[in-house]
């Protein structure tokens, strides 16, 4: 393939794109006329970044969202609401007991969000038009994709390892000394298949969550630039939009979140699968069961995605500058 014009390759016209037939530049510069295209290396090592900033600022949400989820109607209910549940967890361990289980949380967010970026532009930069610009319905394909992929590779192993920290607090006496020791434990005990709970449930919501989130966000994305689409955006502007974003995956799929928790905890052996799961919230807890933690979710997502495309953004700029790859 011609790289530059000469005597042995004709010479471009407008959005003409020296492409061999089935191909497609995964440069960060596109073609002349065409959007930019962000290389996938660039989009891990970004995603990388984003995901650990981000979760350090957001965990509280998500340690008070998972305790209220596994806080079954069953039985004698243990908090009264996010206040309640925040207090309880400062008088009884401090402020640090908010940020228990983020070790693990850490650990796997910044291979999550890099597993999530990396696929997402290496799906997205086979299924643009000539000009570069990918569509709406071809967003949410690349989203499910990136969605799928960080499920099976880190998400389901992180989230279980979070949730079994986080219930395991609860108890009477905690058998986990910290993460390392914890998942050795869960380990030896339940073996490899233990750090893999819910993974139907939990490929379910990433899939979901992901698909709805780039989909809005290409969306809003697409309508602020028109017909240019390389007009740069204020990171006010994204994280606006990444919060649109993130409250639609939550309304869309806090329902699957519920579940997955629940098949994760370490009360997960009750259930039988993840339709049984599903079938006993219902039956024994009613359909409000399915919306627990909406509302410090939903906090948290919208600050999470604002925050993580924000950041993605910025260092993407950055390493386009220093990197490249043309």
């Amino acid at each position: 393939m011609c790289s530059m014009p000469g005597p042995s390759c004709p010479p471009l016209h407008g959005n003409q794109l020296s492409v061999h037939p089935g191909l497609r530049s995964l440069s960060a510069a596109a073609p002349a006329g065409g959007a930019k295209l962000t290389h996938p290396g660039k989009a891990i090592l970004a995603g990388g970044i984003a995901g650990g900033i981000e979760i350090c600022i957001t965990f509280p949400t998500e340690y008070v969202k998972t305790q209220l989820q596994l806080d079954e109607k069953a039985n004698p209910p243990r908090y009264r609401g996010i206040a309640d549940c925040v207090k309880q967890t400062v008088d009884g361990h401090g402020v640090k007991g908010l940020y228990r289980g983020l070790s693990s949380l850490l650990y796997g967010s910044i291979p999550k969000a890099a597993v999530r970026f990396g696929m997402f532009e290496f799906l997205s930069n086979h299924m643009r038009d000539a000009d570069g610009k990918l569509d709406n319905k071809r967003s949410l394909l690349c989203g499910l994709g990136a969605g799928v992929a960080e499920a099976v590779v880190v998400v389901c192993p992180m989230e279980t390892v979070k949730v079994k920290f986080i219930h395991d607090q609860c108890s009477p006496n905690p058998k986990y000394q910290g993460f390392f020791h914890g998942v050795r434990e869960i380990i030896r005990q339940q073996g490899i298949k233990g750090t893999y709970q819910g993974l139907t449930a939990t490929v379910l919501k990433q899939g979901s969550n992901q698909a709805i989130r780039f989909f809005v966000m290409t969306s809003m994305r697409n309508w602020y630039r028109g017909d240019n689409p390389n007009k740069p955006m204020n990171p006010l502007v994204t994280g606006a939009f990444g919060a649109i974003a993130g409250a639609a995956s939550v309304f869309g799929n806090t329902p699957l979140d519920v579940v997955k928790t629940r098949m994760q905890g370490l009360e997960a052996h009750k259930y039988k699968s993840t339709l049984d799961c599903a079938y006993k919230i219902l039956k024994y807890e009613g359909p409000k069961a399915f919306y627990k933690g909406t509302v410090p979710r939903l906090g948290r997502v919208c600050l999470d995605v604002a925050i993580v495309f924000i950041i993605y953004d910025e260092v993407v700029k950055i390493l386009n500058k220093v990197w490249k790859t043309d």
